[in-house]
């Protein structure tokens, strides 16, 4: 069955901050049918920041909702399907400015986005890249920055860098025992070297008690990944045989 494309958009400029959790803390939002998937033995969530630009949804520019900021808190699974394995990722939530982005994402795929003020900064020189997102949580503002060298890199295949980057399915959670999935289309993406990095965010406040702990957890990894045109395909549903 050929999935159509629900929308269209570019990713770019993709901040990936990476950290290594047991995986039992993350056991209450695992999606039916779906499993954590591990990299060399470790279970990963990731604070992501990016700009969606010439968004498209069923093939329709929509006016003043083409180009905005999102920052998301998501962890990493996989589900077989005939002796297949897809790999995908699970959004704790997703934080974008706009209103009606917010409602359409949670109403079509039953997505956790939430509508906050948002900003950006991108300052390319010719050694350098400056990369920032801010947004604004009960009038406290957070904010996540990079700084790298100006000079794109492969990613390497089977790399940690890889395994973030390369997950091309999106799970939700339903029910005990329902789950929505979507397929992403992108092609491998380059990174930047990364030189230094500030992060100011109170993962209380933004994501909840659950992920209190992340104040104090140290980074694994942190990269900055170009990233490219994708597309999302339309969702389809799974139902889990077991509780």
């Amino acid at each position: 069955m050929i999935k159509k494309t629900f929308l269209k958009a570019e990713w770019r400029k993709l901040i990936l901050i990476n950290y290594s959790i047991a995986p039992q803390q993350l056991t209450k939002f695992i999606p039916a049918g779906t499993e954590i998937d591990l990299w060399n033995g470790k279970c990963y969530i990731s604070l992501v920041g990016f700009m969606f630009l010439k968004t498209r949804v069923l093939g329709i520019k929509v006016p003043f909702h083409s180009n905005f900021e999102e920052v998301n808190l998501r962890f990493y699974v996989k589900y077989k399907e005939n002796n297949e394995w897809k790999r995908g990722v699970v959004f704790i939530k997703e934080l974008v400015p706009k209103v009606a982005l917010t409602l359409v994402a949670n109403w079509i795929y039953k997505e956790h986005y939430q509508t906050v003020p948002m900003n950006h900064d991108w300052d390319s020189q010719q050694d350098n890249i400056v990369i920032s997102y801010n947004f604004e949580i009960q009038n406290q503002i957070q904010s996540i920055k990079v700084t790298a060298k100006n000079t794109l890199t492969e990613t390497i295949q089977n790399s940690e860098a890889a395994f973030i980057t390369e997950h091309y399915w999106g799970y939700t959670k339903q029910n005990t025992l329902t789950t929505t999935a979507y397929e992403v289309t992108h092609p491998k993406w380059q990174i930047y070297p990364i030189e230094s990095f500030q992060i100011n965010v109170d993962f209380g406040l933004v994501y909840g008690d659950d992920f209190i702990f992340l104040n104090d957890k140290k980074i694994e990894s942190i990269y900055l990944a170009e990233g490219s045109e994708i597309t999302v395909k339309k969702k389809q549903k799974i139902i889990s045989n077991s509780q």
